[in-house]
């Protein structure tokens, strides 16, 4: 098994494989990394040509002609808008505008209104009309954010590309997204770490995985301790606030997409994560804010 390691959206990554040998690994992964920098090329909202800039924008001005990977991610983006009771909603990017969490500052008086006022996925027009699909931004200052799942889509279609070329054994990780191709070459399922919320260098569990997708959402990825509170930059759209209920929780489900949103929706419901995860009917680890696990399932 070889692993081929670069850097995208903002993460680490690697893709393990079996090969004859690194160059060979290294040409099968090609087309998965390419992949990969293709989705944060066009849907980074951190550059000025992508898919999701042009839509910021044009916030308040015209409709964008967009195309139909990218009207069907919208779709998606409204799937899970529906799911998660509107907790999940890409137009709340914007709320980061009043957190800073590498210069640890905290919202200014009357900011996270104002910016409230922005958001709000019902807002977003989106139509189809002879086979063109439009989306527009009503309001000026309005933006989407695909930041929730890129990353996800991302592994999921690099494993696709992998699969395409025969590749069975192996996984992709994006950042701690794993899409697992399949078992390792004797048939063993791998054994993923999930990282301990409270310390860098630990571990609160193993899950074995041979197949599918673990992803982890937590609040210790971007987050800075205040007065004894940690604020991490999960945020509530009802309010605009870090959530506080869980540390971190973990997901098995068939593809990244999927499990990478299911861990987001659980800590951003509160104490209605758990019930929401059975719903589900997914495998689960979560931490909660106590330090307590809990888990369901194979995890």
């Amino acid at each position: 098994m070889y692993t081929v390691e670069f850097h995208a959206m903002a993460s680490p990554c690697q893709v393990l494989l079996p090969a004859a040998s690194e160059q060979q690994a290294r040409a099968l992964a090609q087309g998965a990394i390419d992949e990969v920098r293709r989705i944060e090329v066009k849907y980074s909202r951190y550059r000025d040509d992508s898919v999701v800039t042009a839509i910021n924008r044009a916030a308040g001005g015209d409709a964008v002609v967009v195309d139909d990977e990218t009207a069907s991610l919208l779709h998606y983006a409204g799937q899970l808008h529906g799911i998660s009771g509107g907790l999940f909603d890409i137009t709340t990017g914007v709320l980061r505008k009043a957190w800073d969490f590498k210069q640890a500052r905290m919202p200014a008086p009357g900011q996270l209104d104002a910016l409230l006022a922005l958001t709000g996925w019902h807002l977003v027009e989106r139509q189809r009309t002879a086979g063109v699909n439009t989306v527009r931004l009503p309001k000026p200052g309005m933006e989407l954010d695909f930041g929730g799942f890129g990353k996800e889509y991302a592994a999921d279609r690099a494993a696709a590309k992998l699969l395409e070329q025969g590749v069975r054994h192996g996984y992709v990780n994006l950042g701690g997204d794993f899409h697992v191709l399949g078992p390792q070459l004797d048939g063993t399922p791998w054994r993923i770490g999930i990282q301990d919320p409270r310390h860098d260098d630990g571990t609160i569990a193993a899950i074995d995985v041979a197949g599918g997708a673990l992803c982890t959402s937590g609040d210790y990825e971007r987050y800075f301790d205040h007065e004894g509170k940690r604020y991490c930059h999960i945020l509530d759209p009802r309010t605009g606030w870090p959530v506080t209920a869980w540390r971190s929780v973990s997901v098995l489900a068939p593809l990244t997409a999927a499990a990478g949103a299911c861990a987001t929706i659980a800590m951003l419901k509160g104490e209605d994560a758990l019930a929401f995860l059975a719903s589900m009917e997914v495998a689960y680890l979560a931490m909660d804010a106590a330090g307590a696990l809990h888990r369901h399932a194979t995890c």
